[in-house]
């Protein structure tokens, strides 16, 4: 029911209400004196009554046609008051008139009508209410899909992902003309199942091919099937097919589909499970023995793997298409296509802002220019110049600024130098990518960072690369234990991720020489119910083994770290001195430090740059290189320095 619906019905209701208390009202005080019986007498030889009116007992006295006195006289025919009053009406010639017992007024029937006619209205108000309102407490079964049949997205509006917009092509090529294939016995896909990571576009994808192919779009959430009532899950995946039957060819989406699609079998406590009835109805209404032609169900997750075999099988979900985080040249397609409706400076370079963007899905990108945006406004700026959007990739991966929390002089001490060894080791080891930028200013839950860029978007990690990266890891601690002479909590969430490299280098990639190539964990998840005994699979022996070489990992990078701070030891004073006073430092001035700069000249340096990083801040960390050398760069974070109490290890 629409609000103006309701609103109607409400005023009828209230314009009825007024009208029956109008009715009682007036009868109450407009209705004729009641007197007693012996005074109606009284009136009659007054002249005040010239008629008189008889209804059962109750006698009316009429004044020139007009009801003016009421009065109850007895019952029974033989009475001495009946007598007397006869007496008077017949000596004073008074006309008298009988009304029919059975026989009322107007109003006698008005007034009932309007109440029924109220209640009726009522009721009705009821039912709609609970049928098509906020409660559905009497459509509990139906379906909660939305169907839109006027999607304005288009592939146009999708960028970073080609080979995925051929696949999903072809589905609307099938919608459009599905009689090309069939005269050539080709089957239309019963399913696509989009996987990827969170952001990267997987529901945009969906409404796309909606779009293009101009077919109605039934939308609904995998934990919308599931209710605490039984058997309302399955009711709902019939009610959803026999509604997208009636708009063929026709779009179902499910958006997080395992959370109806998981595995059979896994449940903890041997009762029944409403997600496996509702899986079980899904499984028949598309690839059953009903046959669904000119539907396509659509699907997407990030939990492929927990999914059910059978939803997965050729005949259910044909095709699974992999969104995958975008490369260099998508991350600058889809900012381009973000960037749309945004008011950009002249010197604006997408290029260089998907270098910086590596590890970015197109939702990161699309908040990335968001924020910049956000940040523009905030200046009273009319444009999004390069100043914000590089601050608007910081804010995205860290978090932003807190320049107003008070830091003492000894935390601030500390950081500096915990900061400058990540940045020295990052810059002697061969295979750590190049120092981007170094800060002591807090962000998020870091107290600093150390930002580091690979040279391009290498998808495998070498083993020699992960022993730097471990190395650099540890340069923060280790340059607290060789100046502070005592260490801190800020290097736990190294002392985490340096813990979990080295475990699995050991039992996952095969880069132990002593444990070999043997696998003794999964990178998946441990799936409740189906990996209760998987997960640990070897001997008490075969444990220790891989203890004492993933110690040996650590501290082979940690006596590595040791020397070469201690051999650079002037070179970490000097940076730390430098953070302590310019409390961010870029890849060049973090050079002149290596090349043995003083303190004076790389302030010197940084003065003379100042302008031009007002300008275009990029120039800050992207040296003066040829174009074709500015390729697939990418933005990481390689260390956070976090002070705060609950990442200590209790």
């Amino acid at each position: 029911m629409s609000k103006t619906s309701k609103i109607v019905l409400w005023v009828l209701l209230g314009v009825v209400l007024i009208l029956i208390l109008s009715v009682v009202l007036s009868s109450a005080l407009m209705g004729p004196e009641s007197i007693d019986f012996t005074e109606l007498d009284d009136k009659i030889a007054a002249k005040e009554v010239d008629e008189i009116q008889v209804d059962d007992y109750i006698y009316y006295g009429l004044k020139n046609g007009k009801i003016i006195y009421k009065a109850i006289g007895p019952r029974g025919e033989n009475n001495a008051m009946t007598d007397a009053f006869w007496q008077v009406v017949s000596t004073n010639n008074i006309a008298v008139s009988y009304t029919d017992p059975n026989a009322g007024s107007f109003m006698s029937y008005l007034v009932p009508l309007f109440g029924i006619v109220l209640v009726c209205v009522v009721f009705w108000l009821i039912i709609r209410q609970t049928q098509g309102g906020g409660s559905k407490a009497m459509s509990f079964a139906k379906t909660k899909a939305r169907v839109n049949s006027n999607i304005k997205v288009r592939f146009s509006d999708v960028a970073g992902a080609e080979e995925e917009k051929a696949e999903l092509a072809e589905v609307v090529e099938f919608l459009k003309s599905p009689k090309k294939f069939a005269d050539l016995g080709a089957r239309i896909p019963k399913g696509i199942l989009l996987v990827g990571p969170p952001g990267t576009g997987k529901t945009l994808f969906a409404k796309a091919v909606a779009g293009e192919a101009n077919v109605p779009f039934f939308s609904i959430s995998g934990s919308d099937f599931v209710e605490m009532f039984v058997g309302v899950g399955a009711s709902r995946v019939r009610d959803l097919f026999d509604a997208a039957k009636k708009s063929q060819p026709c779009i179902i989406f499910i958006d997080e589909i395992d959370a109806v699609g998981r595995q059979r079998g896994t449940g903890l406590g041997g009762g029944h499970d409403e997600r496996e009835q509702t899986l079980n109805q899904l499984l028949v209404q598309m690839d059953g023995f009903e046959t669904n032609e000119g539907i396509i169900v659509m699907a997407a997750t990030n939990r492929a793997d927990i999914l059910d075999p059978a939803l997965l099988r050729p005949g259910r979900f044909d095709r699974q298409i992999h969104v995958n985080l975008p490369d260099v040249r998508g991350r600058e397609q889809i900012l381009k296509v973000h960037a749309r409706n945004k008011p950009l400076a002249p010197d604006v370079n997408f290029k260089i802002l998907a270098r910086m963007t590596s590890g970015f899905s197109g939702a990161d990108l699309e908040n990335l220019l968001n924020e910049a945006a956000i940040l523009t406004a905030r200046a009273n700026k009319k444009m999004i110049g390069n100043h914000e959007l590089f601050e608007g990739i910081n804010k995205v991966l860290l978090g932003p600024q807190k320049k107003s929390r008070l830091v003492t002089e000894s935390d601030k001490r500390i950081t500096a130098y915990h900061e400058s060894g990540h940045a020295i080791i990052a810059k002697l080891c061969k295979h750590c990518d190049p120092v981007q930028e170094v800060s002591i200013i807090a962000r998020g839950m870091a107290a600093g960072y150390t930002m580091t860029r690979p040279d391009n978007d290498d998808n495998h990690m070498t083993r020699e690369k992960l022993i730097d990266l471990v190395c650099e890891l540890l340069g923060g601690r280790v340059a607290e234990e060789l100046v502070i002479k005592d260490v801190s909590t800020g290097a736990s969430n190294d002392l985490q991720r340096v813990t979990e490299i080295a475990r699995k280098m050991v039992t996952e990639w095969g880069m132990s020489e002593r444990v070999g190539l043997v696998v003794y964990r999964s990178d998946n998840p441990i799936f409740l119910g189906r990996d209760m005994e998987a997960h640990n699979s070897y001997s008490e022996e075969t444990a220790g083994v891989i203890d004492e070489e993933v110690h040996k990992i650590i501290e082979s990078a940690h006596e590595r770290a040791v020397k070469l701070l201690t051999e650079n030891r002037k070179v970490l004073d000097n940076m730390a001195r430098v953070l302590v006073e310019r409390e961010t430092i870029y890849s060049d001035e973090v050079d002149m430090l290596l090349e043995g700069k003083t303190p004076d000249e790389v302030y010197a340096q940084m003065d003379a740059k100042e302008k031009m990083a007002e300008e275009n801040p990029f120039k800050r960390f992207i040296k003066d290189e040829p174009e074709s050398k500015v390729s697939e760069d990418l933005a990481r974070i390689r260390g956070e320095n976090g002070t705060d109490d609950h990442k200590e290890d209790k």
